[in-house]
């Protein structure tokens, strides 16, 4: 069966992305020809990772310099779509006229209301022409819903995500011929190991937009700081809500505490290093992110919002469901405590979540699209469906991270494809790296901008593992590129990082060595490419914790440094401000009053008594680099805005400026 999804912009990032990028793959794997036709194009690669055997095809390229930005018709008004509807044209008209008039296809799978009504009007009777909604009717306004209904009647068949959505439109159109039928959304089971339950880490992660209310979820755990003080949040993904929501966390006094984490793809990674996870929108059409965090074995707290979570969700045996009253907050601290407290019901509530997701697979939601093909036009059925290891790999999902791209839009010469790879951090920072195809050769690791070019070398095995171990190595700090060395290739192969797991660093410490300490850190570059982050310091101050006030900012941290040991910060002229110095249960405290500032940037030492000094620093942990994660308000006293901040180096600095200067913060660093 050959089969054709369309979406609007396989480039972006979005539940609707990476459900048709999962879908696509069980459908491959299951013998179809499937291919991804996407409206529009704005970056070279896609954010979601599309199989090998998906070809992505373009119809208008909106990259800078591209043609089609000039193009006359892409400043004019569709013909056929309201002139409310964003993102359309007489160009985005006359691309998928054409497209739909040459298909050659089985079926054709629209994924918004805008695609729904190109193919009801521009589609042909050979193929079916199936709709899916992944939004609910009620949450749309009378226009948007007007745009639905009236695209329904020109499909074959129509696949709301819900059963409760479904429902919606059989009632609102009584006289359809279509098939409407509730079709969900699959997801893969994970490729990394299942959360332990143990990182004291509440996870969620979505766009940051205002329907998913991630504000509900900071003020929720506001609630929750003095009862679990050792607990953290992190909210993964962009979008317009990230200065609020930065904000919200700043009033507070969350700012060491809860995180915004950006957009990691892919997030399975990041799931696993929940201990909880959570949902807190408005509405949501099925609720991929439950089934992403219930596979990789965490449970989750949602709010009871239409219409997913409660199809998904079987309260107080999987997850729990949160009812969503004119105040839910109360309610989701609630359900969060209820799982922060209980590590025994973590682990219950984890496993039966494992189970629910399962039912969710690609391969089974695949053969679900295929029962409704074949009922709809019986000569579509396949021929033969693949079986045994072939539906193995379907529940496993893609192995590769490199979309296929077609003469739509001319990919140029494409680069010589890097091995790829599935890196496992252990506690200790030890790096196993796992090869996607075996092949007999080392692990070369090098140095970066490093004059006397050092490397390691470590050898694959058999099934294609190098195990790089802490007590065998003392690296020097820096960022190691990963390569794989064979007798056959003519140079070093950079290896691509399609898995990196850190979960077993969430919580970790330096790692004290006779060299001092030390901490690695692995990481996908934004490139894709495998590199591990070290330090290696012969003394150490690591920061725990930071608290900024009106007058004054305090830094928590532990260090081998005994009695006599003093804090500055430390001036691009050499100037020295000290720190006043404490010491309490949790370690050393310094205070820095903001009345001592003046302007520039000041690096924070510590000097020990024989005068050797460290930088406070944050090293340890997952994240490489605390830039954009770890920010901290900005303060103002006088004419100066002051703020804490950590370098491309996870050093911490004090930058001080004048107000004017200063900017709004995050945004301008």
């Amino acid at each position: 069966m050959k089969i054709v999804f369309l979406l609007n912009n396989a480039y972006g990032i979005g539940g609707t992305i990476r459900s048709v990028a999962n879908l696509s793959a069980g459908l491959a794997e299951r013998g179809h020809t499937v291919r991804v036709t996407s409206l529009y194009r704005h970056r070279d690669t896609t954010s979601f990772a599309f199989d090998p055997r998906v070809p992505v095809e373009t119809l208008i390229d909106r990259r800078e310099g591209a043609a089609d930005l000039t193009s006359p018709a892409a400043d004019r008004p569709s013909e056929l779509l309201p002139a409310w509807q964003d993102d359309v044209s007489l160009l985005s008209d006359q691309r998928m006229r054409a497209h739909l008039a040459e298909l050659d296809a089985d079926v054709v799978v629209s994924t918004r209301p805008t695609l729904s009504v190109y193919l009801g009007h521009y589609g042909s009777a050979r193929y079916l022409r199936v709709g899916q909604e992944h939004a609910p009717l009620a949450t749309r306004p009378p226009e948007g819903q007007a745009l639905r209904l009236a695209a329904v009647p020109r499909l074959d068949a129509f696949t709301p995500v819900s059963h409760a959505d479904a429902d919606a439109y059989r009632v609102a159109l009584p006289d359809a011929a279509t098939v409407i039928e509730r079709l969900p959304n699959c997801s893969p089971l994970p490729g990394v190991s299942p959360a332990t339950g143990g990182s004291r880490t509440i996870v969620a992660a979505g766009r940051l937009v205002a329907t998913k209310r991630y504000d509900r979820l900071i003020d929720a755990f506001a609630l929750l700081t003095d009862e679990f003080p050792d607990w953290r949040l992190r909210i993964y993904g962009r979008g317009p809500e990230r200065p609020a929501l930065r904000a919200r966390i700043d009033q507070r006094g969350l700012a060491d505490r809860a995180r915004l984490m950006g957009a990691v793809a892919p997030i399975e990674t990041e799931w696993a290093k929940g201990a909880v996870a959570a949902v807190t929108s408005q509405w949501e059409s099925f609720g991929l992110t439950i089934i992403e965090a219930m596979a990789c074995g965490v449970p989750v707290v949602s709010t009871d919002c239409p219409h997913g979570p409660a199809e998904i969700i079987t309260h107080g045996e999987d997850g729990y469901l949160v009812p969503l009253d004119d105040d839910p907050v109360p309610g989701i601290a609630a359900g969060l405590r209820t799982l922060m407290k209980d590590p025994d019901l973590r682990r219950h509530i984890a496993g039966n979540a494992l189970a629910t997701a399962r039912s969710y697979a690609p391969d089974l939601i695949a053969e679900r699209f295929e029962e409704l093909v074949g009922r709809l036009r019986p000569d579509t059925r396949p021929r033969s469906r693949a079986g045994g290891l072939a539906r193995l790999r379907g529940l496993l999902g893609p192995r590769s991270a490199a979309p296929v791209a077609t003469a739509a839009v001319p990919a140029g010469t494409p680069e010589p494809a890097r091995p790829g790879t599935h890196a496992v951090a252990a506690a200790d920072g030890s790096l196993t790296v796992t090869l996607d195809q075996q092949a007999r050769g080392e692990l070369l690791l090098r140095l970066r901008k490093d004059p006397a070019r050092r490397t390691v070398r470590v050898p694959f095995d058999r099934r294609g593992r190098a195990v790089l171990r802490r007590a065998d190595h003392a690296l020097a700090e820096g960022r190691w590129d990963a390569f794989l060395v064979t007798e056959v290739a003519a140079k070093p192969q950079r290896l691509a990082a399609r898995l990196v797991e850190t979960a077993a660093l969430v919580n970790a410490l330096p790692l004290d060595t006779a060299e001092g300490a030390t901490a690695w850190i692995p990481y996908p570059t934004k490139d894709g490419n495998l590199t591990l982050r070290t330090w290696q310091r012969a003394g150490h101050a690591e920061v725990t914790a930071i608290e900024t006030g009106a007058a004054a900012s305090t830094i928590t941290l532990t260090t081998g440094a005994g009695a006599g040991a003093r804090i500055s910060a430390h001036g691009p002229a050499g100037d020295e401000i000290p720190l006043a110095v404490s010491t309490t249960p949790e370690g050393l405290r310094a205070t820095l009053a903001h009345r001592d500032a003046a302007a520039g940037t000041w690096r924070l030492r510590l000097t020990t008594p024989d005068g050797s000094s460290t930088p406070l620093a944050r090293i340890a942990g997952d994240t490489a680099d605390r830039r954009k994660t770890d920010v901290h308000p900005a303060v103002t006293h006088g004419e100066l805005t002051l703020r804490l901040a950590f370098t491309g180096d996870n050093d911490l600095v004090w930058t001080v400026s004048s107000a004017e200067a200063a900017g709004t913060g995050e945004a301008d660093r």
